[in-house]
């Protein structure tokens, strides 16, 4: 096999296993919670649906190797990044609405902790970056605005709301319902998925970041 072909097969399984995280990330949170079987049990699904697959799916977008989109137009994949953005914060305002619900019932306070607090954070940059990036898909609302300026603060918005969300994901690992629901090394790939995709989120934003400040000096 050629050193072309090994790079070649090297970068694709690199550019994969963002999207092999997610995606195992939900499913080891989604089968212990068994959604539907009480309020609590929505919880954890859908806020681990919207922030670990969607958010993470709709960053991953603009990925220069891993975007399953990449051949497609710029415009294509920022309305394709706003509709899962939007999933995300559907499924974000349905987990909270599910566990407020669910602490009424028992009488238990709200938001008491950084687990709770950082999700509900989170949970609303994210909504507000939602509704932030219509003018950058119609430019003609961003009058008197720079979309240049506009898309470097989405950016870093984003990039905190997505590590605000994989902060409570993590502190959510720690509760004792999942550490009774999962075993040692599932714990730990848990953890390792989300903070492997944390990462390359974040190496994905700040390189973009510096390749476009390059281009402009």
């Amino acid at each position: 096999m050629s050193a072309r072909r090994i790079l070649g097969a090297t970068t694709a399984a690199s550019a994969a296993l963002p999207h092999c995280a997610c995606v195992v990330l939900t499913a080891i949170i989604a089968l212990p919670s068994r959604p539907g079987t009480s309020w609590f049990s929505w919880h954890p699904f859908l806020m681990t649906l919207g922030f670990s697959l969607f958010m993470t799916e709709a960053i991953l977008l603009f990925s220069p190797h891993g975007s399953p989109l990449r051949t497609l137009p710029h415009k294509t994949k920022a309305r394709s990044h706003w509709i899962l953005q939007c999933l995300c914060v559907s499924c974000a305002a349905l987990g909270l609405a599910a566990i407020v619900y669910n602490k009424h019932l028992n009488g238990k306070p709200h938001f008491t902790s950084w687990h709770g607090l950082l999700g509900l954070l989170a949970a609303c940059v994210v909504a507000l970056q939602s509704s932030a990036a219509v003018p950058l898909l119609y430019p003609s609302l961003a009058k008197g605005w720079s979309l240049a300026k506009l898309k470097r603060y989405h950016a870093a918005a984003g990039l905190v709301a997505y590590l605000l969300g994989s902060g409570s994901l993590l502190l959510g690992l720690r509760s004792a319902w999942f550490s009774a629901a999962v075993g040692e090394y599932t714990w730990y790939l848990a953890a390792a998925c989300c903070a492997f995709n944390a990462l390359v989120v974040t190496n994905q934003v700040s390189s973009g970041h510096a390749a476009k400040k390059r281009r402009q000096s």
